[in-house]
């Protein structure tokens, strides 16, 4: 097939397009620069699409558009400038892609949109599915736009999915990368209490999910890309801590990861609560390759 991906370079795009080029997929990265051969090109400037350097020039040429473009999420203190950055780099890349998909004079069989399971804001100890309603707060309100961006495309019929992706385990990057250095040093902890639950997936099982969604006509709307065995945070520092061989014994309380990192990130990201079961890829058969966090922790060694 031919296959157009935003954000083909990041943490999962280049997973994803390695993934498809060894299925004998042809890929057609979508950059910002000027496009060369086999590349499309995104042009803010302009809201249009560059297609003059694929064959039949137009998005509606290929078969499955995979949008994961998105400033990654950190933690920090997220003051106006950082969530209008965090939010513009989903919701604009989104509506433009949509767009241009609508004015094709012909269409691609589906768009994979990038989502995250922050739909469902800071929800306790309640279990979360796709029918579950949205949340509060702002990455909440980001990811109820970030879907609502898609709907050019699917106001033409194409087929959309929203992958509402939690915490991927993988070792070039994301939430791993970023904290295994610390808990290589013995300074690894739980986050406040070490209650509040986390829904992770593994780098195999992301990749995997994203590859069956695009082909299962079955699926459309949102969809979690979770493991079907959400832990908490205790429990996934004691996996990491083990992976490591190393101890956990250290915790960071609540008052210091707010001064840290203010409000919003800690009750937001942090300390957010998501308790997510990916029913609709269940359902449609998807068979998880690595469910456990201690699965997941050890193919990303």
């Amino acid at each position: 097939m031919r296959i157009a991906v935003s954000g083909s370079r990041g943490f999962l795009g280049s997973s994803l397009v390695d993934a498809l080029r060894m299925g004998g997929h042809e890929i057609h990265p979508i950059v910002r620069h000027n496009p060369r051969k086999g590349e499309i090109g995104i042009d803010f400037a302009h809201r249009s699409l560059d297609c003059s350097q694929i064959e039949g020039q137009s998005i509606g040429a290929v078969d499955i558009v995979y949008n994961l473009a998105g400033e990654p999420l950190t933690p920090g203190r997220w003051n106006s400038k950082k969530r209008e950055e965090i939010r513009s780099s989903r919701i604009s890349s989104t509506d433009l892609i949509a767009r241009a998909i609508a004015k094709a004079p012909e269409a691609p069989n589906v768009l994979v949109n990038m989502s995250a399971s922050g739909y469902y804001g800071n929800r306790g100890d309640e279990i979360l599915t796709e029918q579950s309603a949205a949340g509060e707060g702002f990455l909440a309100e980001l990811c109820r736009a970030w879907e609502s961006a898609t709907a050019p495309a699917r106001a033409v019929g194409v087929r959309v999915v929203h992958a509402r992706t939690g915490i991927v385990i993988g070792k070039e990057g994301g939430m791993l990368k970023a904290i295994t250095p610390l808990f290589r040093l013995g300074l690894g902890g739980r986050l406040g209490g070490g209650f509040q639950w986390m829904s992770p997936i593994s780098l195999v099982d992301e990749i995997r999910a994203l590859v069956f969604v695009a082909t299962n006509e079955e699926i459309h709307g949102p969809c979690n890309f979770t493991s079907p065995i959400p832990i908490t945070n205790a429990e996934f520092t004691k996996a990491l801590g083990s992976a490591l061989h190393r101890p956990t014994l250290l915790h960071a309380p609540e008052f210091g990861l707010r001064m840290a990192l203010g409000n919003r990130c800690t009750d937001e990201m942090v300390l957010a609560s998501q308790r997510v079961i990916p029913a609709r890829l269940q359902s449609t058969g998807f068979q998880f390759r690595l469910p456990s966090i201690d699965e997941a922790l050890e193919a990303a060694r």
